[in-house]
């Protein structure tokens, strides 16, 4: 896709700052011509990551071919259309799109905006439609109801988890389930009646819940993901045991924070090659070198799947009569984490990762991670501008 016009990146960020989630197309002369776009990676992660469409999943060929409704927009008017999603039979079947009437609302290398909410794309043209003007109008029109009903259905879903937190809070303390460092987040989910489980999808109606110790200045969780294990030299996290594992009383287990600054006592660090687009990981021990990689496409995935919404819940702990109370009494709401910082804050050591590897009684390797951790305090470099509540 060509470079933005400062007018388009400047309509951008309207959008933005209005926590509209899209991606960018572009048809070109000849894809107007022939009724037919690619549907770059960026789009395919998009539609992936909303639930949409997901091309992995569908075969080539006409009839495989998936029509969804869309609506193309006009300064005044809301215009029906059809997407049309398909992976046709020739050239390796690469990913396609089409809006049906495009052609009337586009002309070559315009710059358009692909937004999926209930369960349609809705298309607006960057280049051509005044965004802002339209957002901030006194007078009703169709750009500006659709920004109104986007946020009013996202901001419902938080301001009731909101409340429920709020009641919590205002109950007083709550008695920890068990003695764990995970306990502040499993008993918060539990008094919420949330289901415990190892998914990866968000908690709450599409916001994932992070709760912390306040008065511990611990790092915090943004997710787990294992390496490619296709693509790096250890194929296993038993593998990566038995080179760097250690014993700890009666365990065999590699507990241990991972930094790009610099190797840990276990002799590892990480590194970012940007020409391949790969994190990896390396060992300065002698024959080992780099031995696992994580393509940098996945952990953006991760991260973009995981916290699209977050609450950050900040526990006081009490501890009376030998067990431990949580009174919970702040709440940080970020969105969109900025994808482009994550590999900055790696490089500078903000966010690390944590090996919890351990061979248990029955010879069996269990990993809990790998963990992918920023520092305390640091949210605001992954995250825009924030909202902080207190609850208390």
């Amino acid at each position: 896709m060509r470079i933005l016009t400062s007018q388009e990146e400047e309509k951008l960020k309207v959008l933005t700052e209005n926590s509209i989630s899209l991606t960018l197309i572009e048809p070109t002369e000849n894809g107007l011509k022939k009724s037919i776009m690619d549907a770059t990676g960026t789009v395919r992660n998009y539609l992936r990551n909303n639930n949409f469409h997901d091309y992995n999943l569908q075969a080539q060929g006409p009839e495989s071919k998936v029509i969804i409704d869309a609506l193309i927009y006009e300064k005044d008017k809301v215009n029906k259309s059809r997407t049309s999603l398909y992976r046709p039979k020739t050239k390796k079947g690469d990913p396609r799109i089409w809006f049906s009437g495009l052609t009337k609302h586009s002309n070559p290398n315009d710059i358009l905006a692909l937004i999926a909410f209930e369960n349609k794309l809705h298309v607006l043209n960057l280049t051509q439609l005044p965004i802002g003007q339209l957002i901030d109008s006194i007078i009703t029109n169709p750009i500006k109801e659709l920004i109104e009903e986007i946020n009013f259905i996202e901001n419902a879903v938080s301001k009731e988890l909101l409340n429920m937190l709020t009641n919590l809070a205002k109950g007083g303390p709550i008695l920890s389930m068990v003695n764990a460092d995970t306990s502040v987040g499993r008993t918060l989910e539990t008094a919420l009646g949330i289901d415990i489980n190892s998914s990866k999808l968000p908690d709450y109606k599409g916001i994932e819940l992070k709760s912390f110790r306040a008065n511990k200045g611990n790092r915090k969780n943004l997710f787990a993901q294992v390496p490619d294990w296709k693509l790096s030299k250890f194929r296993s996290s038993a593998e990566i045991l038995d080179a760097f594992g250690y014993w700890r009383e009666e365990d065999y287990k590699l507990y241990c924070t991972v930094s790009a600054i610099t190797n840990n006592s276990q002799g590892l660090s990480l590194k970012i090659d940007s020409d391949i687009n790969q994190l990896i990981e390396n060992s300065n021990q002698k024959g080992v070198g780099d031995f696992v990689v994580w393509t940098l496409e996945k952990l953006h995935n991760r991260l973009l799947e995981k916290h699209k919404e977050t609450f950050w819940v900040a526990a006081d702990t009490i501890n009376a009569d030998g067990k431990e109370y949580f009174q919970y009494r702040q709440v940080e709401h970020t969105r969109k984490p900025i994808v482009s910082q994550f590999d900055l804050l790696i490089e500078q050591g903000v966010i690390t990762l944590d090996h919890l590897i351990k061979r248990n009684s029955k010879g069996k390797v269990v990993e809990k991670g790998p963990l992918f951790k920023i520092k305390p305090n640091s949210l605001d470099l992954l995250f825009p501008p924030s909202n902080i509540y207190s609850l208390i």
